[in-house]
């Protein structure tokens, strides 16, 4: 693994580092005994078996065999490079981070992410910069005072503007000598059609930043102050910013989100700072999509397994379809979700405005689940004619499939046959060829990562590493004997020596280990065997090495005897006298029978 942070810095870094309160600003972790538990934000589960070891410092997920240490959950979680995950580490404890130790080279190869990150939080402060200028934003902060923002969210929120200009930002950086190619990579010029310079995305539009949970800058919100179109105007796709995963105000969010243990998800970026301004401060907003299965891994991560998400849809046919869309998707995520339905005319902003956060609350608590939801709003759309319970049904019965328990999708079609006054037993055959009909899709299942395999061959090589990390008076024992020469997986062979090099290994410098490892496959293992309650003890050590042991001066003796006989009916006299010589130096060494 390249580096380019000295060894004693990491070191530091890792001490002063708490992986619980790492992880536990992404996953609502509970304690466990010496451990804390959480549902894994890598795969969708529903009983959590997503570890955390404060004392070892270490994670590991028993359903998708994801692990590793502090700087490894980042990576995973933020698609980090190494060094960028030190660094953040090192950024959430105050340590700085010395650059001078690199190399030109390494310089220059220096995270793009890192440099994208950089740019954004200095185009923030330039649009805020902008708006608070009593000449260049006057107009848009009219504007957002008209709309209910205060100075306090204005600057708590480092709302901006962009200039009517074409250049306005691009002279800024130009100034700063950043190249306009990383502009463009953050996504904030376009290039000009005919190849001749770039041009600023945003021009007379007040910005939204929208942040990561560590108040990264991902990208920008932009809306027009007219009514020209498009109204709102989003950074697009770059490699921090991805508008599938994000959700706007989270950076305020997570933390009451803990707190309450539930989260409102809400429209647009008016609504969320409407929300705030009320002391609702556990509300978000996607960024102009659909719900995705990464949005819903966010916010169980905000809510935890006994958490609830409130859906704050328009009462209309555009909300109607999007709770549709959202129910599968909560269903896969194991994620309670509820539905608001505000009074006609009215969104999170102006019914705030109106009547304040505390009957806000009261619909809050009479918020129906998501299918409860969608059957009633069935219901009231084509009415209980003959007619209008069969369009009724065609609505809810994909649904009503997607509900993974059975016996809560039982419980729901019993409500609704009673509703229509229909037969349950057809409504359940319907209800059933619907759910054949998603299976044979693919799309009622779930995406959950294949388990951690090895080859038979490595197995014993696997439990001699566990056993290495768990009851480390064995080292001495297993280097004395020769035994991890014999080992034929290279990689293992390595990890053991790397323990073997760290001596009587103390349990949280396992950690150190897993930082080590590049192949993502075996941190998983290593990170497994050390989180893996150890049960060993001298008997059952000897046992297993006596096996290995045996199995492996067998294979070596066979191979070594093939070799020789081959050689010797091809009459390689010299091949043959090598050969015995190898077999009698490996005799010497107690590794093949003699």
């Amino acid at each position: 693994m390249v580096r380019s942070i000295p060894d004693d810095t990491i070191q530091r870094i890792k001490n002063a580092a708490n992986i619980v309160d790492v992880i536990s600003e992404y996953v609502v972790l509970k304690k466990a005994g010496r451990n804390h538990l959480g549902l894994c934000p890598f795969h969708a589960e529903k009983t959590p078996s997503f570890t955390v070891s404060p004392e070892k410092q270490m994670f590991y997920c028993f359903g998708c065999h994801v692990g590793g240490n502090v700087f490894s959950f980042l990576m995973q979680k933020e698609g980090l490079s190494f060094p960028d995950a030190v660094r953040a580490v090192a950024g959430k404890y105050g340590i700085e981070v010395p650059d001078d130790q690199l190399t030109p080279a390494q310089k220059i190869q220096a995270s793009e992410k890192e440099k994208l990150f950089r740019i954004n939080e200095m185009a923030m402060h330039f649009f805020h910069a902008n708006l608070t200028d009593a000449q260049k934003g006057a107009k848009a902060m009219s504007y957002l005072i008209g709309r209910g923002m205060t100075r306090k969210i204005i600057t708590g929120y480092q709302l901006g503007y962009a200039p009517p200009r074409w250049d306005g930002l691009l002279n800024y950086f130009s100034g700063k000598n950043v190249p306009a190619t990383l502009l463009e990579k953050a996504g904030l010029v376009i290039p000009r059609k005919d190849g001749n310079g770039y041009y600023d995305r945003f021009r007379d539009r007040v910005l939204f930043p929208i942040m990561n949970v560590n108040q990264q800058v991902l990208g920008f919100g932009g809306r027009i102050m007219t009514d020209e179109k498009p109204k709102y105007l989003n950074s697009p796709e770059t490699p921090i910013f991805n508008k599938g995963r994000g959700l706007y105000g989270i950076q305020k969010a997570n933390q009451a989100a803990r707190a309450s243990g539930r989260v409102f998800v809400v429209e647009g970026y008016f609504d969320v700072l409407a929300m705030h301004l009320y002391g609702l401060e556990n509300s978000v907003a996607t960024l102009g999509t659909a719900l995705t299965p990464e949005h819903v891994q966010a916010l169980k991560g905000m809510v935890g397994q006994e958490g609830r998400v409130y859906l704050v849809f328009d009462s209309d046919q555009a909300g109607i379809k999007a709770a549709q869309r959202s129910v599968p998707i909560f269903e896969e995520g194991f994620l309670d979700a509820r539905v608001i339905v505000l009074p006609t005319g009215h969104d999170p902003d102006t019914f705030l405005r109106e009547f304040g956060p505390d009957d806000f609350l009261k619909f809050a608590d009479n918020g129906l689940g998501m299918v409860q939801f969608l059957m009633e709003a069935a219901i009231k759309r084509h009415g209980l004619t003959l007619e209008g319970k069969i369009r009724v049904i065609n609505d809810v019965q994909e649904v009503l499939a997607s509900v993974q328990d059975a016996v809560v999708r039982t419980l729901y079609i019993k409500q609704l046959s009673e509703r229509l006054d229909i037969d349950e037993t057809a409504l359940l055959e319907k209800i059933r060829q619907a759910a054949g009909k998603l299976q044979g899709s693919g799309r009622s299942q779930t995406n959950v990562r294949p388990g951690v395999s090895m080859p038979e061959a490595s197995r014993l090589e696997l439990q001699i590493i566990g056993m290495m990390l768990c009851y480390p008076p064995m080292i001495s024992e297993i280097i004395g004997r020769n035994l991890l020469d014999a080992f034929e997986d290279a990689k293992l062979k390595l990890i053991g020596q790397m323990i073997a090099n760290q001596g009587n290994i103390e349990q949280e410098r396992t950690s150190n280990l897993v930082s080590a490892i590049e192949d993502p496959h075996y941190r998983n293992l290593v990170a497994q065997l050390a989180m893996t309650e150890c049960r060993w003890d001298r008997q059952g050590c000897e046992r297993v090495l006596a096996q290995f042991e045996s199995r492996s001066k067998r294979r070596i003796t066979q191979d070594l005897q093939r070799k020789i006989e081959l050689a010797e009916k091809n009459n390689d006299r010299e091949l043959v006298e090598t050969l015995l010589m190898e077999k009698q130096r490996q005799a010497a060494r107690g590794l093949i029978n003699s």
